[in-house]
């Protein structure tokens, strides 16, 4: 099971695996679509309860008594400005899986835990942004019950929004069909 560290984004492990993120969409953003714009990450955005960045570790069976593997993914989630009906919303950021734990469900794993936090902190729904060149990313979302919304931010690099709203446990609800 992998393991999820909170952490700054400024440490090493975070800026390590942010720079591979950044790097990569770089070097495989559309030609047609101009230049990829990167962005850093506000640290303090970062910072609970108005948001978290966690890095993911590997499988705690893979660590060895010598050392610690190296963090496989990482991503957060920080408050935005709340929605037209007033809904308190929390975006999706930087979600980014190492090639060598690429297939392995982390992503999906990161994204679950990510609304997890996010719901914990309050979350009404939460809002992310992807560019249609990653696909896989757009299929997890898609997958993970988020739908296309309208833009909600000014992201040069984005190409679609995505919004899903939260499911607070215990809430009374009528989708078991009942007036």
């Amino acid at each position: 099971m992998p393991r999820f560290r909170e952490t700054s984004v400024s440490t090493p492990d975070a800026a390590a695996l942010l720079t591979e993120y950044f790097t990569e969409r770089e070097t495989t953003f559309p030609s047609a679509q101009g230049t990829y714009t990167t962005t850093l990450p506000d640290a303090s955005a970062f910072v609970p309860p108005a948001g978290v960045f966690v890095v993911v570790d590997p499988d705690v069976g893979e660590r060895q008594a010598d050392h610690e593997p190296e963090p496989v993914a990482c991503g957060g989630i920080r408050l935005i400005a709340p929605s037209a009906t007033g809904a308190v919303r929390y975006e999706v950021k930087h979600l980014y899986v190492r090639p060598s734990g690429r297939g392995l469900g982390l992503g999906r794993a990161l994204l679950v835990e990510l609304e997890r936090r996010a719901a914990a902190f309050g979350a009404d729904e939460i809002v992310l942004d992807t560019n249609d060149s990653l696909a896989a990313a757009g299929g997890l979302y898609r997958s993970a019950g988020y739908s296309t919304v309208e833009p909600y931010n000014a992201n040069p690099n984005a190409t679609t929004w995505y919004g899903k709203p939260v499911e607070h446990p215990g809430a009374v609800g009528t989708s078991d069909g009942a007036a």
